[in-house]
C-alpha cells in the first residue's frame, strides 16, 4: 500500500459509516409524508431558540405599537391553533426595522418587523408569511437542516482523515459538492413545503389562500436583483408563485 493514498476498503468503511448513520437516524413526518434525517434532539433546538429570542429582544428595537402588536398576535393564534401547536406557550413582538421580514423559533415565539406589516395589504396575506414560518416548525425543518449538515460534515471529515495530503483540496470540492448538491437544494425543497403547509394553515384558520400569490407576486417586485435558483436558498420567485398556483388550484381554491 502506497502512503498518502486510502485503501479503497477504507473509503468504502467511511461511506458506510455514515450512511448507517443517516439511515439509523431516519423519521417520518406525517405532515410531509415523507422521512427525514433527524440526529437532534429537539430539546437542545428547544433551549438554543430560547436563547436566540432574548438575545433577539435585548439587541433589536421591539416597537410599542399597541395596535402592530395585537395584529399579529390575533393573526398569529389562529395560524398557531390552525397548525395545531397549541401544546406550548407563544410570545409574539414586532421589530422595528424596514426589512419586510418574519420568523418563529421552535420554542414558540413568533417574530416580525414593521417592514412586513407595511407591505402586507391585508391580514391574509399576514398570515401567508406566519403561516410559512410555523409550516417550518411543523415540518422540522430546523432539526432537519441541522440533521443533514452534520453527516455531511461527517463524510467531508470522514474524506479528509482517509486523503492524506489532498486533504485541503478533498474539503474544499467536498464543501462545494454538499453546498450545492444537497444542502441548498435541500434547503429549496424546505420553502416550498413551507408554502404548501402554510397555506393549509391559513385556509384552516378562515383566510384567502389565493392572497398569498398576492404576497409572493408583491415581494417579487420589490425585490431587488436575485442570485441563480442553482445556488440560492430559496426558490426563485416564479418558481414559488407557480408551484402555489398549482397547489391553491388543486385544492379548490381558486
Amino acid at each position: 500500500m502506497l502512503i498518502g493514498k486510502p485503501s479503497l476498503a477504507l473509503v468504502k468503511l467511511g461511506a458506510v459509516a455514515t450512511l448507517s448513520l443517516a439511515i439509523a437516524a431516519c423519521a417520518y413526518n406525517e405532515s410531509l409524508g415523507r422521512n427525514q434525517l433527524l440526529i437532534v434532539d429537539d430539546s437542545a433546538l428547544i433551549q438554543q431558540s430560547n436563547a436566540a429570542w432574548q438575545e433577539t429582544l435585548r439587541t433589536q428595537k421591539v416597537s410599542t405599537n399597541a395596535a402592530q402588536n395585537e395584529r399579529v398576535r390575533r393573526v398569529g393564534d389562529r395560524i398557531v391553533r390552525a397548525a395545531g401547536l397549541t401544546d406550548r406557550s407563544w410570545d409574539y413582538a414586532v421589530f422595528t426595522d424596514t426589512s419586510p421580514n418574519a420568523f418563529v423559533l421552535p420554542s414558540g415565539q413568533i417574530g416580525v418587523t414593521t417592514g412586513l406589516l407595511d407591505l402586507v395589504q391585508n391580514d391574509d396575506q399576514l398570515a401567508t408569511v406566519i403561516g410559512h414560518e410555523i409550516a417550518h416548525v411543523v415540518a422540522r425543518h430546523a432539526a432537519e437542516r441541522y440533521s443533514t449538515q452534520s453527516v455531511a460534515g461527517l463524510a467531508i471529515g470522514a474524506g479528509q482523515s482517509l486523503a492524506g495530503g489532498h486533504a485541503q483540496a478533498v474539503g474544499a470540492l467536498g464543501s462545494l459538492g454538499a453546498q450545492l448538491g444537497v444542502l441548498l437544494p435541500f434547503s429549496r425543497s424546505h420553502e416550498l413545503e413551507a408554502d404548501r403547509l402554510g397555506v393549509d394553515y391559513l385556509a384552516r384558520a378562515g383566510y384567502r389562500p389565493g392572497e398569498s400569490i398576492k404576497l409572493w407576486q408583491t415581494m417579487a417586485a420589490q425585490r431587488q436583483g436575485s442570485r441563480p435558483e442553482f445556488a440560492s436558498t430559496h426558490p426563485s420567485d416564479q418558481s414559488r408563485i407557480s408551484a402555489l398556483q398549482d397547489y391553491i388550484a388543486s385544492r379548490g381554491w381558486n
